[in-house]
């Protein structure tokens, strides 16, 4: 059977008894005595015993199955600027992407967006949400696929430069990603929103749409005063699943006590850790080339850790995988 489907493997256990000379015993396949020559009749063999056989299977290259409903609506956030979420969006949706998930990452930072630049897309958005929203373009053509995986798109608010208009808000997202949720081809498995920095009305409007949160924080106190503010506000806005990625962690200054550990920050956000990003220099290094987005040999680090904490997203089991 090939490699996508599953290997079959079996393995047969042979009875034997003490009186089998040992090469009996390698020619049955068996090593060790079941005791079972009282049981017998004297003209049958304990070795010509009726053998049981045992079977597993390995399965290669499954798609994971989702939990819960579909398309997942997910809102990266953290209050405080420079922890990592645009980073962090433009990974989570390239992983998924990998994974064969249908994923539309929404740039909601309108003066400040910075997800197309990492995504190398920067000279490709002609149109965004607000000529969508005022008749100017269809809902596709504001979209942008990735140019290595095409099942990742793009839909970025406004452009650059331009202010947001007043009428814009939390009910003109829901409506756009109401609107993606019923395109002709199919509703995307995952909505991932990056959403700006701050608690002002670019991050209501941002956490109108989402039923579950991912919150990016460093282990600094300033962070993560800002961290414990916004879960507030997101409960309070009725998203109750949110998870908690730790960003940027030396273990060199955690153990040099420099810095605080993973499980104080556990004990201050009170949050379920999703995952934990070693501090990592190439992430670095990427961002000065097009499209860096730290997805060469590590994405957040390391591409091992990134793969497992993006399946457990999303709730998406690593036995699944």
């Amino acid at each position: 059977m090939g490699f996508e489907h599953g290997i079959s493997l079996s393995l047969t256990s042979f009875r034997s008894c003490s009186e089998c000379s040992l090469s009996e015993r390698i020619a049955a396949g068996k090593s060790s005595c079941w005791g079972i020559k009282r049981l017998l009749s004297p003209v049958q063999h304990p070795c010509k015993v009726k053998a049981f056989k045992i079977t597993s299977v390995l399965q290669w290259n499954r798609r994971p199955q989702l939990a819960g409903q579909v398309p997942r609506v997910v809102v990266i956030t953290s209050g405080k600027g420079g922890v990592g979420k645009t980073t962090t969006t433009a990974n989570i949706g390239l992983c998924l992407a990998r994974l064969d998930f249908k994923v539309v990452a929404i740039d909601a930072d309108v003066g400040l967006r910075n997800l197309d630049l990492l995504l190398g897309l920067e000279n490709r958005v002609n149109y965004t949400a607000m000529e969508v929203l005022n008749g100017e373009c269809r809902l596709d053509q504001a979209l942008i696929r990735d140019k290595r995986w095409t099942n990742l798109e793009l839909l970025c608010i406004n452009k650059p430069r331009y202010k947001m208009p007043l009428g814009f808000g939390g009910k003109a997202l829901t409506w756009l990603v109401d609107a993606l949720k019923k395109r002709p081809e199919g509703s995307p498995d995952f909505i991932l929103i990056d959403c700006p920095a701050g608690i002002d009305a670019g991050f209501i409007t941002a956490i109108t749409p989402a039923n579950e949160a991912v919150l990016v924080t460093t282990p600094d106190i300033t962070s993560l005063r800002d961290a414990d503010r916004v879960t507030g506000l997101l409960e309070c806005d009725g998203i109750k699943d949110i998870k908690m990625i730790v960003n940027r962690v030396r273990s060199d200054m955690i153990k040099g006590e420099d810095m605080m550990s993973v499980l104080d920050v556990q004990e201050m956000l009170g949050l379920p850790l999703l995952g934990v990003i070693p501090e990592d220099a190439e992430v670095i290094r990427s961002s000065l080339e097009v499209g860096g987005t730290g997805q060469h040999e590590s994405s957040f680090g390391r591409r091992g850790a990134c793969q497992e904490e993006f399946s457990a997203i999303l709730g998406l089991s690593t036995r699944q995988l």
